[in-house]
């Protein structure tokens, strides 16, 4: 159980230090270049699957059992934070097309940590 839950923590971790890094850098990019914000969002959300599908990965490598399960749940948390960022640190309401967004970063996340299980040296032996 624990390395379960570890590998949730530390994969949802992840997620977030992908996500700061990417957001240093495209904030540096919009500063200092002529590009806007639309022209970059293709970019943005093409990172975020990528971000969930490592941190999947990355908990389902760690926790060497059900990576759907441990993928889902560190898809899972990362929502839930999300969520509860946008709610309580905004103030702004839920949109249909952020839960379907947020959906599809669960089930990434789920094929992430599927993946990461089946490479994982611990499942083999």
């Amino acid at each position: 159980m624990k390395s379960f839950s570890y590998g949730v923590m530390y994969g949802t971790a992840v997620i977030f230090i992908i996500a700061i890094l990417c957001s240093f850098v495209f904030a540096s990019i919009l500063r200092w270049s002529s590009l806007t914000e639309p022209s970059i969002q293709l970019s943005l959300t093409i990172i975020s699957f990528i971000a969930l599908f490592i941190g999947g990965f990355i908990s389902g490598k760690l926790a060497g059992r059900k990576g759907w399960m441990t993928g889902g749940l560190t898809g899972l948390l990362y929502s839930l934070i999300m969520f509860s960022y946008q709610s309580l640190g905004y103030q702004a309401p839920f949109q249909w097309e952020q839960l379907i967004y947020h959906l599809c970063f669960i089930i990434t996340a789920m094929m992430g940590g599927v993946l990461g299980v089946n490479l994982s040296s611990k499942h083999r032996s």
